[in-house]
Order: structure tokens, then C-alpha cells, then sequence
């Protein structure tokens, strides 16, 4: 059985919504701890994040309400996520662009990752159905 299918992911979106949490609990305390610059568009990504993985897990994701929440907030952290990635292509463009010293805390990266992340958890809510009795 091919487990990548759309309907076996979301089945186990409670594990996919887990993960998203402890990924923004993560970013916020290498940042908390002072590992890591201060960005408001890395701070709204990963906000972002954990709250789309708090939909995930609630037992009524299939109402049209908390789907339009998510859509809001996840449209919200994509536009971010987007503005934050195009700025090293902007960079790029210039001839000015370089990964960060350390390639792990790379904005350009990061905003990337985040900008799949945020739309990948958005569309799998919005495909969420109810199941049928």
C-alpha cells in the first residue's frame, strides 16, 4: 500500500500537525535563546507554522470556518515567506548574494522551506473532508 497517498496523509495529519508545532516550539527557542537574529518575517513564519499545525489537530478542522482561518493565516505567512525568499533573489539579481556562514539559519533557505511548509499544511487542511458516517 502506497503510503503517499493524499488520503493516507491526511488521516495522519495529527502526526504531520504534531510535527509543525514542535518545529515552531524549536525555532522559537533557538531564537528565545539567543542563537539566532531577531526577523519579524522569521518570527511570523514560524508562528505561522504552529498555528496551522494547532488546526490540524483540532476535531473540527472540517468546518468552513476554522478551514477559512487557516486559509487567512496561511495565505498570510506564504505572502511572508515569499517576500522574505524573493529578497535573496533579489540579491541574486544583483550579483550581491551569499549563504549565511552558517547555512543552517540561512534566510533564503529557511524562507523556502517555509514558504512549501505553510502551503503544504494550508492545502492538506483545506482537503480535509468529514468523514463519512
Amino acid at each position: 500500500m502506497n503510503q503517499l497517498t493524499l488520503e493516507n496523509i491526511i488521516a495522519k495529519r495529527h502526526w504531520l500537525g504534531l510535527f509543525a508545532i514542535a518545529v515552531s516550539i524549536i525555532a522559537w527557542t533557538v531564537e528565545l535563546m539567543g542563537a539566532v537574529y531577531v526577523c519579524p518575517y522569521c518570527r511570523t513564519q514560524r508562528t505561522v507554522i504552529g498555528l496551522l499545525g494547532i488546526i490540524m489537530i483540532l476535531p473540527f478542522i472540517h468546518h468552513f470556518l476554522t478551514k477559512y482561518l487557516a486559509l487567512v493565516l496561511g495565505f498570510f505567512g506564504a505572502v511572508v515567506a515569499a517576500n522574505q525568499h524573493f529578497m535573496g533573489w533579489k540579491k541574486i539579481s544583483a550579483g550581491k548574494f551569499s549563504f549565511n556562514e552558517n547555512v543552517f539559519i540561512d534566510p533564503f533557505l529557511l524562507s523556502g522551506g517555509a514558504l512549501f511548509f505553510i502551503i503544504g499544511l494550508t492545502a492538506l487542511i483545506l482537503h480535509t473532508q468529514k468523514p463519512s458516517s
